[in-house]
């Protein structure tokens, strides 16, 4: 599980813990890793681990995910979720700034999925599921950088798909919407700064946009997570699935 001391990857660590799943943690802050171990082991008794890891670092993660794939063994499911680019429209971004969120996120993704792909292949059930964005149909505007690596990590995972399924492995993306998290936050301040305006109205006028009427709850993200990694889904494949209270379907 990538990205999981806080938000969406910490609540799908612990939702896929109550469901019975071992868990194993990936992220680079070591107190925000060991606060979520000691929850997941509040939640059941599996050998539940944290992994540590710098997404900034490509090279240095792809070889912590071969490691990792060796020492445990046996992995049916991984997700994929990195935080997202600083936000700042594209024609201002350096062509730095467009290599390295390529990098750490579909980079990183790549060095995982290589990692464990192999290891589902051998029990023939796989899940992958990466964490993405609505802007992957739709741009947001003032987030020119993850406009566009949302969008190659979207392509990315339909080719696996095609590529991966005759081995019962599916690969899916889930588009989160406006959720309530850290990284939902800084945008909505930097928003506000940038305008002229408060964090209230911004979150106001985001909401007026939603046909649910309200933010996203990390755990409605980890229930849909949760239910593209069960048997249930075992003809869900390639997929961008929104999770974003009907925002999409309403532009």
């Amino acid at each position: 599980m990538c990205g999981a001391t806080q938000g969406i990857g910490r609540a799908a660590a612990l939702e896929f813990a109550r469901a019975g799943a071992r868990v194993a943690i990936v992220g680079r802050n070591e107190d925000g890793l060991a606060k979520v171990l000691d929850e997941l082991r509040a939640v059941s008794p599996l050998a539940h681990e944290a992994i540590k890891a710098d997404f900034s670092d490509l090279d240095a993660t792809e070889r912590i995910a071969h490691e990792a794939a060796a020492r445990l063994g046996e992995v049916h499911i991984l997700v994929n979720n990195t935080g997202g680019p600083a936000a700042g429209t594209a024609i201002e971004a350096r062509p730095r700034d467009f290599v390295n969120a390529v990098a750490m996120h579909l980079g990183c993704a790549q060095a995982w999925t290589q990692a464990c792909a192999p290891l589902m292949r051998q029990a023939g059930y796989g899940r992958i599921i990466n964490v993405t964005s609505t802007s992957v149909t739709t741009p947001i505007k003032g987030l020119g950088v993850s406009n566009s690596v949302r969008a190659a990590m979207a392509n990315w995972t339909r080719t696996l798909a095609g590529e991966l399924g005759r081995f019962g492995i599916t690969v899916n993306n889930v588009m989160p919407g406006f959720t309530k998290t850290a990284r939902l936050d800084a945008l909505f301040k930097g928003k506000a700064s940038r305008g002229g305006t408060t964090v209230d109205e911004v979150e106001r006028d985001a909401v007026a946009t939603i046909p649910a009427g309200r933010l996203g709850e990390p755990r409605e993200l980890a229930m849909a997570m949760l239910f593209l990694a069960s048997p249930a889904a075992s003809y869900v494949n390639g997929v961008n699935l929104p999770v974003d209270g009907g925002r999409l379907a309403a532009q």
